[in-house]
Formats: structure tokens, C-alpha cells, sequence
């Protein structure tokens, strides 16, 4: 069973653009639904009518790997970082995202197309913890794109 754990948007761009500057400081939003548009996005995320067919239309983060990267990255006696440290829309459980690449697939009624890999980057060192970028390396997330309208939430998201 797939589970959907946590749902984000966040209206402004804190990395993408950002390399050799600072990194932004626009706040990630956790919502309880996410209104996908297809071809378009996420309204009210800051990927929204980005460009045409953008492969990044919504993005998905596994939360085992999440799990993994707390217990193994996170300093004893520190809190880890939340999810959403990440940056990914939706954080799954129960399905390995790698093997929806160039694949359509349904959750909740709405389709999508799994696109490429959410390629880890040198910012997710400063997101999460020294050695993130390194232990994401094939394991980022899936970027993928919105086929049909509808509104995705937490909770179970089983796959046709």
C-alpha cells in the first residue's frame, strides 16, 4: 500500500537559480491537499506554469530514505531535519519512486508520468546535513508530470 505522509508548496525558489548566491529564504508550506493542474502543476507552488511540459511539475520524496538519512546523518541528541527540508511536494511510503521513471501511473484518480530523477544537489548538504547530496545519489525523489486535474491528500494513495 502507498502511503501519502506529507504535502508541501512553496511560492518561491531558495535554490533553483541560486548557485554561486545565498541560498533563499521563502518557506516551504505543509498543506493537507495539493490541487494538481494538468500540464501546468501545483497551484501555488513556484514550479506553477513554469514552462511548457516541465518535468518538474510535482515532485516526490521517499520517506524510508527520509527515515534512513535521520538515522544515519543526523548528529546523536539532534533533532533531524523535517521532511520538507527537502524541498519535494509529496513525501511517499510503500513504493520506490525510481521505478515510476518513464512510466504513467495513478494516484487518487489523478495521472501522472514519472519523468526523470529529482538529482540530488550541493544545497541539500546545507537542507539537511554535511554528506546529503552524496547518500541521495540515485535515491532523490522522482520528478514527474501532471496528466489530469484533481486534488491529491494525505493518507493512502494506491496506484492503477
Amino acid at each position: 500500500m502507498i502511503r501519502i505522509d506529507h504535502l508541501y508548496l512553496s511560492p518561491g525558489h531558495n535554490y533553483f537559480g541560486h548557485h554561486g548566491k545565498p541560498a533563499d529564504e521563502h518557506p516551504i508550506i505543509a498543506v493537507s491537499e495539493l490541487e494538481c493542474v494538468a500540464g501546468r502543476g501545483l497551484r501555488g507552488d513556484r514550479f506553477f506554469d513554469y514552462k511548457p511540459d516541465y518535468k518538474g511539475q510535482i515532485t516526490f520524496f521517499s520517506g524510508e530514505i527520509y527515515d534512513e538519512l535521520c538515522a544515519t546523518l543526523t548528529p546523536a541528541g539532534s533533532p533531524p531535519p523535517p521532511p520538507s527540508a527537502f524541498r519535494r511536494n509529496v513525501i511517499t511510503r510503500g513504493i520506490d519512486l525510481n521505478t515510476l521513471i518513464g512510466k504513467t501511473f495513478t494516484l487518487q484518480g489523478i495521472t501522472f508520468e514519472g519523468a526523470a530523477e529529482c538529482s540530488p544537489c550541493y544545497w541539500m548538504d546545507q537542507a539537511f546535513a554535511p554528506g546529503t547530496e552524496a547518500a541521495l545519489k540515485g535515491r532523490g525523489g522522482l520528478r514527474a508530470r501532471i496528466l489530469t486535474d484533481g486534488v491529491l491528500r494525505i493518507g493512502t494513495a494506491d496506484p492503477a
